[in-house]
């Protein structure tokens, strides 16, 4: 590499790139791994390769990293891999970056000006028997779920007219329709959304374009049983802005956020806007139909969540302000005025949520997340400046949580759950989750807890000989479903 890594906070530290391709077999493990872990642990991350061309840059424009921790019979195995995009290729070609500030064409060079941009570096998703690399700004990439190798971009045998598709699809448990949705689905800084269906099968059965009410940073949304909701908070782009050399998002705090419901079994022209005050939206933990009314448990801030986004108003960035808390927004169709109502669930700085995927999208009562313990030892990291320290099982039923501090000088990652047995009761299994050591040989490791009683620490811990990257997110994917894969 002629060009080193700048000494940043999104090039040092936890955000140092590590640009490390493996393939390490029969991982070493303390305690036994529970039998109910038979299948694959898929993560994605963005991983630098090269030097900014613009001299710095932020944590979450980095390559698209896929990594997999492997279970077969009480054993366990790694790999990773880059995800292989237009840009990846590009950039191996000239041993060096070509592309710009994040999602801002207009600072690329030239010789690639009208490439795809995507890195494919936020999420991994199983669906259909295609392994999915997911970035909210480009479509789909296919990935070899055993080598992970890149079987190229996938656009559904050019039926989908959307130019973009959400790191973060919905997978109905019930019917095994993946619901989908891209926000800038004509381009660059445009308001054309885009709503996607796809059957079990992975095949396209529905796409219906609409017009947002501006354009707005989306980087989840909710659907239920019989709903959807689109989120837009006043975090904008401007084609203008970016033209000039400006960022691709400005949040706006005088700005309502806008939010979008509709029946599943209805078309997009029967979306109902809810004009609510500005504020950050984080991740969905969950959403749930009941009658004409839909529930969404979600994080929302008062502010801009993101350091990295500056406001438009001049102001800085106010950490209190900026905290994301566990918060049910309910929308009722039934009422034709009104009908919006809001309940904090838990007051903790918590975020990168997961569930028992067996109810996701129905009435539900256990959810997991990260929390930041101001009580405990912080270290700065990641895409919010500070790593996550603590695991939580929240039971939103009694309001209750359970928790596990992971250990000084060490950050955990989003945690994944898997249940004990396929006919397991909700919440009866194990939850998974990344964490890196920052004691004098740096490394991480693999957790495994159980997820009825987290705070009695782990039952397993799967360790790497070396220190990954922090990834977005990831998705377990049992050894009956990756049976499927085509």
């Amino acid at each position: 590499m002629h060009r080193p890594f700048p000494d940043k906070p999104a090039f040092t530290g936890f955000n140092q790139p590590r640009r490390i391709e493996a393939d390490i077999f029969d991982l070493e493990i303390e305690g036994e791994l529970p039998a109910a872990l038979d299948g694959a642990f898929y993560r994605c991350g963005p991983d630098p390769r090269f030097a900014p061309i613009l001299g710095d840059d932020i944590n979450i424009n980095g390559d698209g990293m896929v990594t997999m921790f492997r279970f077969r019979q009480g054993d366990a195995d790694f790999r990773s891999r880059y995800v292989h995009t237009e840009k990846y290729r590009l950039e191996t070609a000239a041993r060096r970056a070509l592309f710009g500030a994040y999602r801002n064409p207009y600072t690329d060079d030239i010789s690639v000006a009208g490439k795809d941009r995507t890195t494919a570096n936020t999420n991994a998703v199983f669906h259909g028997g295609r392994l999915l690399a997911l970035k909210e700004d480009g479509l789909p990439h296919q990935i070899d779920p055993e080598t992970l190798a890149t079987r190229g971009k996938l656009d559904f045998g050019g039926k989908l007219r959307s130019l973009t598709f959400t790191a973060h699809p919905k997978i109905d448990p019930a019917t095994g329709e993946m619901v989908s949705f891209g926000y800038e689905a004509a381009g660059l800084a445009t308001r054309e959304m885009s709503l996607q269906c796809f059957d079990a099968a992975g095949n396209l059965t529905r796409e219906e374009l609409f017009l947002a009410p501006y354009v707005s940073f989306q980087h989840d949304f909710a659907v239920a049983s019989e709903h959807i909701v689109f989120l837009l908070m006043p975090c904008t782009s401007d084609d203008a802005r970016m033209r000039a050399g400006g960022a691709h998002w400005l949040f706006e705090p005088g700005r309502n956020c806008e939010i979008g419901v509709m029946r599943r079994d209805a078309g997009v022209e029967s979306l109902r806007w809810f004009s609510l005050p500005g504020r950050g939206i984080g991740h969905i933990l969950n959403a749930f139909s009941d009658g004409d009314k839909v529930h969404v448990d979600l994080f929302i801030s008062e502010r801009n969540q993101f350091p990295f986004i500056a406001n438009a108003d001049g102001s800085g960035f106010d950490r209190d302000k900026s905290t994301p808390r566990l918060t049910r927004w309910s929308f009722d169709l039934g009422k034709s005025d009104g009908g919006f109502a809001a309940e904090r669930l838990f007051p903790d700085f918590m975020e990168m949520p997961t569930t028992d995927d067996r109810y996701q999208m129905f009435p539900y009562r256990y959810g997991y997340c990260t929390i930041m313990d101001p009580e405990q030892p912080l270290n700065v990291a990641g895409t919010i400046g500070l790593a996550w320290n603590t695991i939580a099982a929240v039971d939103v039923s009694t309001r209750t949580m359970k928790r596990y501090y992971v250990g000084d000088r060490t950050a955990c990652q989003e945690p994944r759950f898997v249940p004990r047995s396929p006919d397991a009761p909700e919440g009866d299994g194990y939850l998974l989750s990344v964490v890196t050591r920052y004691d004098d040989d740096p490394h991480t490791e693999l957790l495994v807890l159980d997820a009825t009683c987290i705070d009695e620490g782990p039952v397993a811990v799967v360790k790497l000989p070396l220190r990954l990257r922090g990834a977005v997110h990831g998705n377990w994917v049992s050894e009956a479903a990756l049976a499927r894969a085509v």
